[in-house]
Order: C-alpha cells, then structure tokens, then sequence
C-alpha cells in the first residue's frame, strides 16, 4: 500500500542553519529576513518583478479574488480541496459548480 498521507519530512541537518538564524534572531514572525530572502530569490529565479509569499493557499486564493476583483459568481468544482469554494464563500462570491473531465480530473462544462 501506497501512503498517499504520509508527511514528507527532508533531514533536518539541511535546515539546521537556518533554523539556527531564526532563533539567533529571534524573530519568527511574518516578513522576516529570510521570508524576504526567499522572495528575492524566487523573483530572479522566476524572472518576475514581485512575488508575494503567504501561509497557504486558502488566502492566497483570497488575495487572488480581490484583486480580480471577482464579487458575484465563480466557475469551480466540488472536486477539489474544501478551501477552493470556501474561500470563494468567506469573499461573498457565490460559486458555480461544474463536472469535471473523467480522464483529466480538470473541470469540463
């Protein structure tokens, strides 16, 4: 059998240094020093101007709704995690559910 839930957990002596800055510095909240590191390097590495880190994708789905700025219905599916349509619900949005592809999984309406 085959652990589809099993957390992934790399060796911890690849993490060592820079949990090792964290609690030199004592800072463990948002924004911090190597946030902003991590951000600079995923902009070169990407080739993008700004990238915005967040704590999950359910706000990452929110941000992405009030800036495009969607305010009445969106097209989703059931068939995905629970944060898909939550977070559509927490905006006001009413959301529209459509099948999806039996071969693809990805939505077919």
């Amino acid at each position: 059998m085959v652990n589809v839930t099993k957390t992934y957990l790399p060796e911890l002596k690849k993490y060592e240094v820079y949990l090792e800055k964290i609690f030199n510095r004592a800072y463990v909240t948002n924004n911090g020093p190597l946030v902003k590191e991590l951000q600079n390097r995923l902009e070169k590495y990407l080739g993008v101007k700004h990238i915005l880190l967040v704590a999950n994708g359910t706000i990452a789905l929110q941000i992405a709704y009030n800036l495009l700025d969607i305010k009445d219905e969106a097209i989703t599916t059931p068939f995905s995690f629970v944060a898909t349509t939550s977070s559509q619900v927490w905006q006001g949005i009413n959301p529209i559910f459509v099948d999806i592809n039996k071969d693809t999984f990805n939505i077919d309406y």
